[in-house]
């Protein structure tokens, strides 16, 4: 998938006069469209480039961060003790005796041997999604430490640290349209350089098109780092996409166009209902502290009252389909009941979800993964594998590679780039020439139309790509006016 093969379609490969480097019928046919694909990869290479490599940087620290946090926070996630484990109001009690000040919004119980419980507490000097979290031996019920947590996910600070430099560069809403750019762009890329790749994989190869695709030819030595560039491309092709599409979930524009898009279709991610059977009106969600405006104040929850009954809760839970680590969400009026939910974790690929009715220990909601919508079930696997949360260890290495090969790729179409600048003397400063003009016109109209259609259609609905697509049509015509005033015919 080259960035920088620069030579039209019309130009052969090599001089070589071996019959099989001749194009075959399906090689001219492809070569339709050959012309636009190496232009559109061209500009798209240079310019947006940058972006999808500090993107790629930064998400080979990301694809780690899980680990790292286990490493690093190993005092606050871990414990040696052993024995039978303590009530969960023994353990919770621990834990507001440290933060009395504090609203207790949410309790995870150690998942399994050797983990702490989290004891989740709103803290009003935190910033959303924040939560202040103590961590609580489950043996002797007794604190380890507290930290803040970021998200559902949980994030302690130094994963949360990496999740935000991914995300923008810690430059706020205008750092995140760096990444939004990558993820609009890496998958047109990707796509149009399949398309180069196997145009010239069909040309030179035409009877092992198919072994080919995927080994880079080394025996040309002028070209190596091309035929490189094209082979990590295809190893790495099906993972990019998914990347791509989940982190245009998680943009500023594109994001907002994706949510309203699955809240039309009905793909959105179900919740249980939290309202106790008989409530005078919809409560809020379990363990929120925000109320919408003009409502009255809802009576306050007796938080002890709440505390003991954690353990019926828990124990219901588990009898009804909980099987993995969970968060007990705390009611916060005493209009809701406790909602539980299964947490995205490594090995975790369903989320089932009760809401439980603290003083009879009974369901009064519940909700299985299998019931999800198909989209909102794929999507939160998506977003799972994209966190290096889904198989643990092995999706996280897997991410590694995929980053590296993507800055691999990014760095010999730059190569690729600068080898093919003039090199004569009194040529000055010079980079590598774009491919031939005029590529539209020579482009048939079967081809034109359709993809003039569909880049309206995808500017439109990834907006940053739009806006960028049309400035690189921008700067090409400015070019092609300069160069006729240059030379006029």
């Amino acid at each position: 998938m080259s960035i920088t093969e620069t030579r039209s379609a019309e130009e052969p490969i090599s001089a070589s006069t071996d019959p099989g480097d001749r194009p075959r019928p399906a090689a001219r046919r492809g070569a339709r469209l050959y012309p636009l694909a190496m232009r559109l990869h061209f500009y798209a290479g240079i310019f947006v480039a940058p972006f999808i490599l500090i993107a790629a940087l930064t998400g080979a620290l990301y694809a780690m961060a899980p680990t790292i946090e286990g490493f690093v926070s190993r005092d606050l996630l871990r414990v040696d003790t052993s024995g039978p484990e303590q009530t969960l109001k023994a353990q919770v009690d621990a834990a507001v005796a440290t933060k009395p000040e504090l609203t207790l919004v949410a309790v995870a119980p150690a998942g399994s041997d050797g983990e702490t419980t989290r004891v989740l507490f709103n803290d009003p000097v935190l910033g959303d999604s924040e939560r202040l979290s103590v961590f609580v031996d489950p043996h002797t019920a007794q604190p380890v430490g507290e930290a803040v947590v970021y998200g559902s996910g949980g994030a302690l600070p130094l994963r949360a640290w990496i999740s935000e430099f991914h995300r923008s560069l810690h430059l706020g809403d205008f750092g995140r349209l760096y990444s939004e750019l990558a993820a609009s762009w890496l998958w047109v890329i990707a796509l149009f350089g399949l398309v180069l790749w196997v145009h010239r994989v069909r040309k030179r190869r035409a009877k092992r098109s198919a072994q080919w695709l995927l080994r880079p030819d080394l025996s040309e030595p002028k070209r190596r780092k091309l035929n490189w560039h094209g082979a990590i491309g295809v190893w790495i092709l099906p993972v990019a996409l998914l990347l791509s599409v989940t982190g245009a979930t998680w943009s500023t524009y594109a994001g907002e166009n994706i949510s309203a898009v699955r809240k039309e279709l009905n793909w959105t991610t179900p919740s249980v209902s939290v309202t106790l059977p008989g409530a005078a009106e919809p409560a809020q969600a379990a363990g929120s502290d925000h109320h919408s405006a003009g409502h009255v104040a809802p009576a306050p929850v007796d938080q002890d009252a709440r505390i003991a009954q954690l353990d019926g809760v828990w124990e219901t839970a588990r009898a009804n389909g909980i099987t993995q680590a969970a968060e007990i969400a705390i009611p916060a009026t005493p209009e809701q009941a406790f909602g539980v939910k299964e947490l995205r974790k490594p090995g975790t690929y369903s989320i089932d979800s009760v809401a439980i009715d603290g003083a009879s220990a009974t369901v009064t909601d519940s909700l299985a993964f299998a019931d999800w919508p198909l989209m909102a079930k794929l999507t939160n696997w998506g977003i799972a594998f994209h966190m290096g949360l889904m198989f643990g260890l092995p999706n996280q290495l897997l991410l590694l590679a995929v980053a590296l090969g993507l800055c691999a790729l990014i760095v010999l179409g730059y190569l690729m780039w600068w080898q093919r600048r003039p090199t004569r003397k009194n040529s000055g400063f010079a980079v590598g020439a774009p491919p031939r003009r005029g590529v539209l016109r020579r482009t048939s109209p079967w081809i034109t139309v359709p993809l003039v259609a569909a880049a309206l259609l995808v500017g439109w609905f990834l907006p940053l790509l739009g806006l960028s697509l049309l400035g690189f049509l921008l700067v090409d015509v400015a070019l092609g006016l300069a160069a006729r005033a240059k030379n006029p015919v």
